[in-house]
């Protein structure tokens, strides 16, 4: 099992998604899965983050053959640290859930940019422009 300390010493996008095999979740995975190749030879690490299990995302993985990890918080640690358990409304219904955001995080560990309004169908070419400042 993977940890985020695995992806020290490469710049990385850590980007957090409320739920494996959503709607907006597959989009934005597919997404990052189609510019995989480009952000690799960028020097870009990419890791997803949810509350689901294991099992949730090897299934997610294997199903939409994702070239990326995906690592489960179940228990919300890495979320609540950085700040993406939010107050979401949905229908009228007002609950706690993982914000969809993400974080460019250079080599040295710092976040340089924090995506606080992601659009899953964009995002992927909005990291690709932002990762060839870091280097």
């Amino acid at each position: 099992m993977q940890s985020l300390s695995d992806f020290l010493g490469k710049p990385l996008l850590l980007y957090f998604y409320p739920k494996d095999m959503t709607p907006g979740c597959t989009i934005e995975a597919r997404e990052f899965k189609k510019s995989f190749k480009a952000l690799r030879e960028a020097g870009l690490q990419v890791v997803g983050v949810s509350k689901d299990s294991v099992t949730s995302h090897k299934k997610f993985c294997d199903k939409e053959g994702l070239p990326f990890p995906l690592l489960s918080d179940m228990e919300g640690e890495v979320i609540e640290r950085y700040g993406v358990w939010k107050k979401k409304t949905l229908y009228g219904r007002t609950f706690m859930g993982v914000s969809r955001e993400s974080f460019l995080i250079d080599k040295h560990g710092n976040v340089v940019k924090h995506y606080e309004k992601v659009k899953p169908g964009e995002h992927a070419k909005e990291v690709l422009v932002d990762v060839k400042t870091l280097n």
